[in-house]
C-alpha cells in the first residue's frame, strides 16, 4: 500500500468512527446500513482502485445492510 492508499484507508476509518459515534441509539437496520456501506466502500475501492467504485460499493453495501438489518416477522 502506498502513501496515497494509506490516506484513503485512514479517511475511511475516520468516517467509520464518526458515524459510529453519532449512532448511540441506532436500530438494527441503521447499524446494518453503516456497516454494509463501510464494507462495500472498502471492497469497491479495493476492486476498482478508483472513487467511482468506492461510491458504488457504498451504495450497494448500505442498501444491502439496511435490508438485512430490518426487523422481519
Amino acid at each position: 500500500m502506498n502513501i496515497k492508499g494509506s490516506s484513503r484507508f485512514l479517511a475511511a476509518g475516520a468516517l467509520c468512527l464518526a458515524l459510529g459515534a453519532c449512532m448511540s441509539n441506532a436500530s438494527n437496520s441503521e447499524i446494518g446500513a453503516v456497516t454494509g456501506a463501510l464494507a462495500g466502500g472498502l471492497a469497491g475501492s479495493a476492486l476498482t482502485g478508483n472513487l467511482a467504485g468506492a461510491i458504488a460499493g457504498l451504495a450497494i453495501g448500505g442498501a444491502t445492510g439496511y435490508e438485512i438489518g430490518k426487523y422481519k416477522k
